[in-house]
């Protein structure tokens, strides 16, 4: 779905609530995401609710020349009615912590929240928070996502130290750890956390009103955790380069050996869906498809387990597509390496199909998520210790070509994770072979002659967890057809269970005849150059010479030669007055035998 028109921003226009005149825009922090826990449920203390709020802000307990921003993690009682005399109308009950996600070998932090997504499991205590962070200096594009357990939220609001404002000189710290005695009900401990509980009742408070003013005095002056929340595994459950992370959803996914596996679907801000899995802290992106064109930022992403749908969204558009297109997958190979837990190779229908559609006897699947090893793929021709070799059901195509002409041979490998080996009569195409030029999408041979006939195995490798699998993806039989012919070839194919022959034009892509022509002006302009270096040459050495001869006296200057043909012309025309009536050209021959005379008479 498409809109049509304008989009508007509506902050700052309108009320967030109905009952509200103004509107409200907050500046700092930034708030992300907040999540509702449940846990009163199945609670022997009768707790009250919670509610994490997550949010980015300027870090209070520092003070540098620039502001540096820290992710933050709060707690709210849902109960919370605020104090009788102090913090009126405000929460009792509210701290705060960092949170923590970064490369700890690396030192490198991410500090910004881009996103939460609240993964619900059948308890409260097994539910996970998954977060998109991002950094806050430098110009890498790199987003990591980072898990967090409610239990480990909740010991450091219950265990952690506070922190409170202190003044200290020519220091950067500007709030320390307190060290001095903690009120009781001390806030946020298990039992005593200002949510009304049956502790709380047992000491006669049956609202936060009821607190004492001691305990609510303290709760508003150290409000910050010391401990931060540190992520599942102390490091990121994904990190990606050249992607920024917009959205985040996380579906749990049973796999064919009965383990869980959670798949992280996550939008970009260019329009694209990644789907990613963490196994045995193995990262690896499972999928990726491109939604909006043109590229426009994910700004909504929602996740229906039951329909096994997602509905992604931008400024102006709406896309609903399935969690997996297992049907994209054609052979068995490429299903298992693909290592997608929604689906699996089934061998009846030999087809690869969704799992959770599947019913009764699950024998004749096959699956590996963990490891990705297709060896039980039917196709399977003979292993070697680190190598999967599979054969193709696709036929030999034949092609004829012409000599002198090119050929273009078309081959895809199965994925972008998998590299295309070409191989003739059985050996290996070298890259160093100036008779073959490959590139995405084929290969092309310039030049064909009768020593390029034979055949043509175009193969798709590709490793995972320590093997490397080979598939045949395209087999092709060149032969000669002795016919003249230009430029391209044209080419007869035929397929290999002896159908009649069909009239097949194949040529070189036209950029890479652009390429071929780009060369050959190149090799011009070169002959071009060294023609004008050389005509350089010598016009500086004829140069040099004429000046040689004008400092030597043999070459005079014209006005001087002028001046000495007026001066013999007159004295000539004095001795001799028939001279000065004969013609003009005359006169100028005459003049040159008698310089000579006189320069031999000296």
């Amino acid at each position: 779905m498409r809109l049509q028109g304008r989009a508007e921003e509506s902050r700052g226009k309108c009320p967030f609530e109905p009952t509200l005149k103004y509107a409200s825009v907050f500046v700092e922090p930034s708030f992300v995401s907040m999540e509702l826990v449940p846990e009163s449920e199945s609670s022997p203390d009768g707790d009250d609710d919670k509610i994490y709020v997550f949010f980015t802000e300027t870090a209070v307990e520092f003070e540098f020349y620039d502001k540096i921003l820290v992710p933050r993690v709060a707690r709210i009682c849902k109960g919370d009615l605020g104090g009788k005399r102090i913090l009126q109308r405000r929460w009792t009950s509210f701290l705060k912590a960092r949170l923590s996600c970064s490369i700890p070998e690396l030192s490198f932090h991410f500090n910004i929240i881009q996103d939460i997504f609240f993964l619900r499991r059948g308890k409260w205590q097994d539910g996970v928070f998954y977060g998109i962070f991002s950094q806050q200096w430098g110009r890498l594009d790199i987003s990591a996502v980072c898990a967090y357990s409610v239990t480990d939220i909740q010991e450091a609001f219950s265990k952690g130290n506070y922190k409170g404002p202190v003044t200290v000189e020519h220091s950067h710290v500007k709030w320390m750890v307190f060290r001095g005695e903690v009120p009781v009900p001390r806030p946020g401990a298990v039992n005593m956390n200002f949510c009304i509980d049956n502790f709380a009742r047992s000491m006669g408070y049956n609202t936060s009103s009821d607190l004492p003013d001691k305990v609510l005095q303290f709760a508003r002056d150290h409000p910050l955790m010391e401990s931060s929340v540190n992520p599942i595994g102390n490091r990121p459950v994904l990190l990606r380069r050249s992607s920024n992370y917009t959205r985040i959803v996380v579906d749990r996914v049973t796999g064919l050996d009965k383990q869980p596996y959670d798949v992280m679907f996550l939008g970009t801000d260019d329009g694209y869906l990644h789907k990613a899995l963490n196994c045995n802290g193995e990262m690896f992106i499972v999928e990726e498809l491109q939604l909006f064109l043109p590229p426009a930022p994910v700004q909504f992403l929602q996740l229906s387990s039951l329909k096994g749908m997602l509905y992604v969204g931008s400024v102006s558009e709406v896309v609903q597509l399935p969690v997996s297109g297992c049907h994209r997958y054609k052979y068995c190979l490429d299903c298992i390496l693909a290592r997608d837990p929604y689906c699996a190779w089934s061998q009846a229908s030999r087809a690869c199909v969704l799992l959770s559609d599947h019913t009764g006897d699950t024998r004749d699947l096959i699956q590996n998520v963990k490891y990705g090893d297709a060896s039980n793929c039917p196709s399977v021709v003979f292993l070697l210790k680190n190598a999967v070799f599979v054969i193709s059901e696709s036929g030999v195509r034949k092609y004829f070509f012409t000599l002198g002409n090119n050929v273009h041979l078309k081959c895809a490998p199965l994925s972008n994770l998998a590299r295309a080996v070409w191989k003739f009569n059985g050996s290996r195409l070298q890259d160093k072979d100036s008779k073959y030029l490959r590139y995405d999408g084929g290969i092309a041979i310039f030049n064909v002659t009768m020593a390029e006939a034979g055949f043509y195995d175009c193969i798709s490798a590709e490793k995972s967890k320590g093997k490397e699998f080979f598939f045949t993806v395209a087999r092709y039989a060149l032969y000669a057809h002795r016919s003249l012919g230009k430029a391209n070839v044209n080419a007869m194919t035929a397929d290999s269970n002896g159908a009649e022959a069909v009239g097949f034009q194949s040529s070189v892509p036209t950029y890479l005849l652009k390429d071929a022509t780009k060369l050959k002006l190149v090799g011009s302009q070169k002959e071009c150059l060294a023609l004008k270096l050389l005509a350089a040459g010598f016009a500086v050495l004829f140069f040099f010479l004429f000046v040689w001869n004008f400092y030597k006296g043999h070459i005079s200057l014209p006005w001087k030669i002028r001046a000495a043909s007026s001066k013999v012309t007159h004295a000539d025309s004095l001795e001799n007055p028939e001279l000065a009536t004969e013609r003009p050209g005359a006169g100028r021959g005459s003049w040159a035998v008698q310089m000579n005379e006189s320069s031999l008479s000296k």
